[in-house]
């Protein structure tokens, strides 16, 4: 895995849906692995989604719904999304108001599914 092919996969994702803002890819324990972001601190957004992932995960699990695909946080201004990349990794997709998340939901999995096997030849 190169830090650059991770890169590419966030620029591709970004390209294809419009109000995607910034994404970051990190290992499940918050440790960044790469990001395409301008505005959030990349090593902060890492931790806080493995966190949101964890819960997530935990959450599934306590009400018996299986293995977690993503978690989306809507706020004022927009959407924090985090996909569960692997059992070792995530995404994590900042967007604008305006996402449609159907799109970003379509777009992202076949992103998720080269991420992981980006990081698993790593």
């Amino acid at each position: 895995m190169t830090k650059q092919a991770v890169l590419a996969e966030l620029k591709i994702l970004r390209d294809q849906v419009a109000g995607v803002l910034e994404t970051a890819v990190a290992s499940v324990d918050g440790l960044l692995v790469a990001a395409d972001s301008e505005g959030a601190r990349p090593e902060v957004l890492a931790a806080l989604a493995a966190a949101t992932l964890g819960l997530g995960k935990r959450t599934g699990y306590e009400v018996g719904m299986g293995e977690l695909r993503e978690v989306v946080t809507r706020c004022r201004s927009g959407y924090i999304v985090v996909y569960a990349v692997r059992q070792e990794a995530l995404l994590v997709v900042l967007a604008d108001e305006g996402l449609d998340v159907t799109r970003l939901h379509v777009e992202s999995r076949p992103t998720v599914e080269r991420l992981g096997a980006l990081l698993a030849g790593a």
